[in-house]
Order: C-alpha cells, then structure tokens, then sequence
C-alpha cells in the first residue's frame, strides 16, 4: 500500500531519545525548552511565547479558555476544517460559525469570513489548507480593525510563509501539529503561540494545573524556604509536553528543509505526470510571496466519478483520500449555512499520497493508475 502520509524518523531520533533516558529526566524539562527556543527562532518570535502541548489539539482548547470563550459568544471557522477547529468552541458554550472556502484553494476569502461575522463574534480561525497560505494579512487586517482575535490553526503549517513571515504568527494565537502524520512529528504533540506576553504567561500557568512553577527545583530557584508551597488562581489542566517528545521535535526540525524540499519535488512530479490530463485538475499554485509547505497535493475530478475513481485506486494499492469533512454538514452542529465553494470542493476533490519518503517509482505509479482510473471511469459514464 502506498500511504497517504509517512514519518521519516531513524537513528538519530532513537539517538536523541536515548540521551534523554540516561538522563533520567523524562518530562518537561531541558530539552522541551530547547525544543520552544528552536521552533521560536524557526519562526522569528520570542521563546517565552511558544509553548510544546501534548498536542495541537490540547492547544486550540487552551486557546479557547485563553479567549474566556461562553455562551453568547461566535466563533468563525472555515467549514473545512479538522473538527477539533469547532469541537473546542462548542466545549466552551460558544457557537462555531462557518465560512464558505474558495472551491479551488480550499481557504476562505476575507470576504468569505466578513459575510458572517456578528455581533457576538468573538474570534476567527483559518487554516492554511494543506500548508498553501491563504489571504491572511487582510484576514489579520480585518481581524484588528473589528477587535476579533485570530487564531492561525497552522497544524499543516510548519514550513509556510508569506513575503518571509511564517505563517501562525500573523495573528494572535498559533498552533501546530505533530502528530505522526505531519511533516514533522514527535510522536503525539504540538506548539502554541500567544503574541500577548501576559496572555502567553497565563497559558503557560493554564497547561500546568494553574501554577507557577512547573515543580520544586523550579520553585526552589525563587524562593530557597518552603519552595513546595504553590499560588494557585485559576483552574487549570495538564497539556505540556515533555522531554522525550521534544528530543525527537529537536531533530525533526533540523531535518525540515530537506523534508520539505523532497516533497516539493515530489509535487512537481506529480504536476508533470498530470500535466496534460483530460478531467484531472492540479492544485493551485502559491501566488507570489507565498511559500506553501507541501503538505497535501490534491486534484480535482468529476463529482460523478471522484469517488469510484478512489475506490478504484484503494484497490490498486494506493490510499487517498479527502480532508476535511465540511463541517457544516456534521449532524452535532446542525448548521444550514449555504456554503458553495465548500460544497463544490468537498465533492470533487481527492488528495494523493504526498510525503518525503516517496520514491519517484511510487510517484509515477500512483500518478499512472489515476489517469487510467479517471480514463476507465469516464469512458464507463460515457457509454
């Protein structure tokens, strides 16, 4: 089976891991700040900013609770989104409000999140799907001159940037991923970024219980007499990483550019083998300035044939799919929104197996047997 995505961890991971178990400190500690201090200097932003979660997942829920989000309160999300996009809003009594997307870039327009904005929105999160960046300066520009926060969900994102400013770091809050999914990965995992230096110490405060100090030797180096003794505000909860992930997040990131230069190439085979395909669209290519991260490759078919052209490759060995379910059509939100572009997207496209360690073999095999799924499922409609 050819798969959709693939990690690319060997020696060197197990090598970093192993350190960290001679050391015998396995939870948050050295390697876990060296790991924030890295992705901030990756991204251009201060290391007391970041912030390494169990996973990115843990991190929209913590920006939720940053936001003091309630009933009353909007969210605006595109519909295609992962579900924990709106799963995290709804679990604060908040509304997710969803937002058409552009049916061939798959991200919303300023305009698209514009036309559903009210008066009891409170925030906006986009998504830079599949790692291409969308509009998100005038998203960013529009966001402060109504006063709603922005949320980046940059899960895809890690590589992106727009005119050399990485994306997540245009809004107020970033999150990233690194699952094992994702270009790179710890394993389970992911990065908050919160612009706001009192709202980044609360998040800090918010992913340990509500404390301070993150255990007694931390403690101690403040205070020399009854360093066990904590100021707890607020309730919090458990979501920050740890040593033993971070090590492997340390070695990923180093190995990123090549990671992201293999599966550029990657993407340009494809463009080539699909170049002059009858009923196959080829995904739009970043507009000047932006940088995508290759994250997904996806082409556009037939509604009428998508699917059996899917299944048709499933059975050929090659796994593809289509992320994400519009979320506006998931029975828990119930939503009428008439979202077109969304619709339109969700229907005809089907992303193929993108990621670094795909040979030029299996590239040109899963780019042969589409054109002959898409040739035969044509002509059958045909007929």
């Amino acid at each position: 089976m050819i798969h959709m995505f693939q990690p690319s961890v060997g020696a060197e991971e197990l090598e970093a891991v192993g350190k960290v178990f001679d050391s015998n400190w396995l939870g948050y500690g050295q390697q876990t700040k060296a790991f924030e201090k890295d992705f901030a200097e990756h991204l251009g932003v201060p290391p007391e900013t970041l912030l390494f979660v169990n996973s990115a997942t843990s991190g929209l829920g913590l920006a939720m609770e940053l936001l003091n989000l309630g009933p009353g309160d909007d969210v605006v999300l595109p519909a295609v989104s992962f579900v924990s996009n709106a799963s995290t809003v709804a679990a604060t009594g908040a509304r997710p409000v969803f937002c058409d997307v552009d049916s061939r870039t798959l991200n919303p327009s300023v305009a698209d999140i514009a036309a559903v904005l009210t008066p009891q929105t409170k925030a906006v999160t986009v998504l830079h799907y599949g790692g291409l960046p969308g509009d998100v300066i005038a998203i960013a520009a529009l966001c402060r001159e109504r006063g709603i926060t922005l949320i980046e969900d940059a899960a895809c994102s890690v590589a992106s940037t727009v005119n050399g400013r990485a994306c997540g770091t245009f809004g107020d809050i970033g999150i990233w991923s690194f699952d094992s999914r994702k270009i790179i990965t710890t394993g389970d995992g992911g990065m908050i970024y919160v612009r706001d230096a009192e709202l980044a110490r609360r998040a800090h405060r918010l992913a340990y219980h509500g404390m301070e100090d993150r255990g007694a030797f931390a403690a101690a180096a403040k205070e020399p007499r009854r360093w066990w003794d904590q100021q707890i505000h607020e309730i919090g909860r458990r979501l920050i990483g740890n040593d033993v992930t971070a090590a492997m997040g340390r070695v990923q990131l180093r190995r990123l550019p090549d990671f992201v230069k293999r599966r550029g190439a990657v993407m340009a085979e494809y463009d080539w083998l699909l170049a002059d395909a009858t009923g196959i669209q080829r995904p739009p290519r970043p507009p000047a300035g932006h940088v995508s991260t290759n994250y997904f490759y996806w082409v556009q078919l037939d509604p009428e044939i998508r699917d059996e052209v899917a299944e048709d490759l499933l059975r050929r060995g090659i796994y593809t799919t289509f992320r994400y379910p519009p979320l506006h059509r998931v029975p828990l939100y119930g939503s009428d929104a008439d979202l077109p572009g969304t619709d339109a997207a969700a229907a005809s496209t089907l992303l193929l197996p993108l990621h670094q360690a795909l040979t030029d073999t299996e590239v040109q095999r899963v780019a042969r047997e589409l054109l002959a799924a898409v040739d035969a499922r044509t002509h059958r409609r045909a007929a």
